[in-house]
């Protein structure tokens, strides 16, 4: 049965956001006296939400709800200084543009609708699902399971693509499809996904345009 619907990830997916959070971690660091971490270093925090990325970008016991609340203000003010769409993904929407399609992303719910309309990515998607909806976070399958009630999609002809094993975990719990996009910044956790994208250009071969039904 061929795919018919697609639930995107944000960061690391669709976007390369990593020089924004980058930037946003530093600048909280610097007001707290502490030196800068490396671009590797916040890639690799990021992927299970900002108060996890601030957990593991701050030293032990720094972090509180304050923090996070700074480093929100920072982040909102340079949201698309460098943040770009990902080669090739916009040609993908762009094919499939008359199919379903949504974002689930553990990003504040605020942020990633600015993300996607900023970045001229809105046209494709018919919601855009983030966090602070009330809804448990990925791998918890909420998320993706609102998006299929939003997109009227049957599990087994749904996608959900993403670059972390919450996605993979949260596409399993939920029934769809999974596809682990290994150009991103998180990690599979060997977990094997349905399909492997390893560049975007592998996701026209793995799900090419079809004929509507």
């Amino acid at each position: 049965m061929s795919i018919n619907a697609f639930l995107f990830d944000l960061d690391g997916t669709l976007v390369d956001s990593i020089p924004d959070l980058s930037k946003s971690v530093n600048l909280l660091r610097d007001e707290l006296g502490l030196p800068p971490v490396t671009t590797g270093q916040v890639r690799s925090y990021v992927g299970d939400g900002v108060g996890l990325l601030l957990r593991r970008a701050l030293p032990e016991g720094l972090f509180n709800q304050e923090r996070r609340k700074r480093f929100m203000e920072i982040y909102t003010d340079h949201l698309t200084d460098e943040t770009l769409v990902y080669p090739g993904i916009t040609a993908f929407l762009d094919m499939h543009r008359n199919r379903p399609m949504a974002v689930v992303t553990n990003k504040p719910q605020a942020l990633a609708e600015i993300i996607v309309e900023r970045l001229g990515l809105a046209r494709f998607f018919m919601d855009v699902i983030g966090a602070e909806l009330a809804l448990q976070r990925k791998p918890h399958p909420d998320m993706v399971n609102h998006a299929l009630k939003r997109l009227a999609s049957r599990p087994e002809r749904t996608v959900l693509l993403g670059d972390h094993h919450v996605d993979l975990r949260a596409a399993h719990a939920a029934g769809v499809k999974s596809c682990f996009c290994a150009w991103g910044l998180g990690h599979d956790d060997g977990l094997r996904a349905d399909f492997q994208a390893e560049t975007t250009a592998d996701l026209a071969r793995l799900f090419p345009e079809v004929e509507t039904p």
